[in-house]
C-alpha cells in the first residue's frame, strides 16, 4: 500500500462513511430542538435511568458513526453522562467484522461482545448513579453558538451546517493519525506491547483513546495473531469509542465532562482487562 492509498484515500474513505451518521443526528436534534422539545425532556425524564442499557445494546453495531451520534447526543443533553459511557465502551467499532472474517468460533465471539456490553451498561449505570448531571434538555443553541451558525435559519440548513463543520474537521484529524501509524508501523506497536502484563493494558487502553478506527483494527489484529492477551486487547477496545471521544471535544465546551468521560473510559478499560487475564478467561476464550 502506497502512502496515498493508506492514508489520503482511506482517510477520506473513513470520513465519508461518518457522513450519514452525523447527518442524521444534527438533523434529529434539529428537529427535537424546534419540533418536540418538551415531548422529548418528558421521555428522557421517565426513560433516563434505563437508558445507559439502550445504550450499550446501541454500542454494539459495529459503525465508528453510532459513538459521534452518542457525543452529540450528549453535547444536546438529550442523553445523560452514564448512556454515553455506555455507548462508549460497548462500542465494537471495527472489532466485529475484524473477529468474523478472521474465522473466530461463535462461542467465542458472543461472551466478548456481551462482555463488553454488560461491562458498557453496568458502568454506564453506575455513572449515572453518582455523577450528578443536569436536568435533561435540548441543547442545540450551545453546538451552534460553538459552531458560529445561524441556526434561525431552518432545520435543515444548520443540520448541513454542523454536519460538514464536523466531518471536515475528522478528516484532518484522520489523515494525521493515519500517517503517523503508516510511518510507525503496526509491527513496531505490538513490539511495546508483548509479554508485559498491566503495562500492556495500560498502553492498549492510551492507544484505545485514539479518534479513529485503526485503533480497533490494530488492537483486534494483535489479538487475532496472537500478539496480546484477550485482556489486553479489550483494555483497549472498552475506550475505544472511535471518533466519538474527538467529537465529543470538538462539541462539547465543557472540558472537565470530556476529561472525566476519558478517565472513567481508561480506568474500566484497565480494570477489565487486567480482571480478565488474571481471572483465566483470556485462555478460555482464546483463538
Amino acid at each position: 500500500m502506497t502512502f496515498l492509498d493508506e492514508v489520503l484515500l482511506d482517510g477520506i474513505i473513513d470520513t465519508l462513511k461518518l457522513i450519514p451518521f452525523l447527518f442524521l443526528t444534527y438533523l434529529l436534534m434539529e428537529f427535537i430542538e424546534h419540533k418536540a422539545s418538551d415531548r422529548a425532556e418528558e421521555f428522557m425524564k421517565r426513560a433516563g435511568k434505563l437508558a445507559p442499557v439502550a445504550g450499550g445494546l446501541l454500542g454494539i453495531v459495529p459503525q465508528c458513526g453510532i459513538s459521534a451520534s452518542a457525543a452529540n447526543l450528549y453535547t444536546g443533553r438529550i442523553v445523560s453522562m452514564g448512556t454515553l459511557i455506555a455507548v462508549f465502551l460497548s462500542a465494537s467499532d471495527e472489532m466485529l467484522p475484524l473477529m468474523i472474517g478472521g474465522g473466530v468460533p461463535f462461542l467465542t465471539l458472543l461472551p466478548i461482545l456481551l462482555g463488553k456490553t454488560a461491562i458498557g451498561i453496568l458502568a454506564g449505570l453506575t455513572v449515572d448513579l453518582f455523577v450528578r448531571r443536569k436536568e435533561p434538555h435540548i441543547n442545540v443553541d450551545e453546538i451552534c453558538e460553538h459552531d458560529r451558525c445561524h441556526c434561525e435559519k431552518g432545520v435543515l440548513h444548520s443540520a448541513i451546517h454542523h454536519t460538514l463543520t464536523i466531518s471536515l474537521f475528522l478528516l484532518l484529524v484522520t489523515l494525521a493519525i493515519n500517517a503517523l501509524v503508516f510511518f510507525i508501523g503496526e509491527d513496531a506497536i505490538a513490539g511495546v506491547m508483548y509479554g508485559k502484563p498491566v503495562i500492556s493494558h495500560v498502553i492498549a487502553a492510551v492507544i484505545g483513546l485514539v479518534p479513529n478506527c485503526a485503533a480497533s483494527v490494530a488492537l483486534t489484529q494483535f489479538w487475532l495473531d496472537g500478539f496480546i492477551t484477550l485482556g489486553t486487547m479489550l483494555a483497549g477496545l472498552l475506550p475505544g469509542a472511535g471518533v466519538g471521544l474527538l467529537v465529543l471535544f470538538r462539541v462539547n465546551r465543557h472540558e472537565k465532562e470530556n476529561f472525566l468521560i476519558v478517565g472513567i473510559l481508561l480506568a474500566v478499560g484497565i480494570l477489565a482487562g487486567i480482571l480478565t487475564d488474571v481471572t483465566g478467561l483470556s485462555s478460555l476464550l482464546s483463538v
